[in-house]
């Protein structure tokens, strides 16, 4: 069990509530889960990075995290959806800013939106 040391005034501090990142079981089901979100991100036109998207839909892993998430990119890249933007730091937390392409929803995608 962890001590939670009280403020000076006596009072417990909130408890921290850390994101668990989930692992799906298989790239068809995962893709399936993560695709509608991307083709909406890429809906509004605006630039963003993958893990941008991920975070805040809280969407879980690929099976394979290395290679999945740039293949995901790739898909939506062929198909249409997203083109290259440029490159960004990461705000990734364990990718230390890494640099990372940006990616701007398509006339296309606005059109499948609508």
């Amino acid at each position: 069990m962890t001590a939670i040391q009280p403020a000076l005034d006596g009072t417990l501090p909130e408890p921290r509530k850390t994101r668990t990142v989930q692992r799906a079981e298989d790239y068809e089901t995962w893709l399936a889960e993560v695709w509608p979100k991307f083709i909406a991100a890429a809906a509004t036109g605006r630039t963003f990075t993958c893990f941008e998207i991920a975070d805040a839909h809280h969407l879980p892993d690929p099976p394979n995290p290395q290679a999945h998430w740039g293949r995901l990119m790739t898909l939506l890249k062929d198909e249409g959806y997203v083109r290259t933007a440029g490159w960004a730091c990461t705000n990734r937390p364990t990718a230390h800013h890494s640099g990372v392409r940006t990616w701007k929803g398509t006339a296309a995608a606005r059109r499948a939106a609508a």
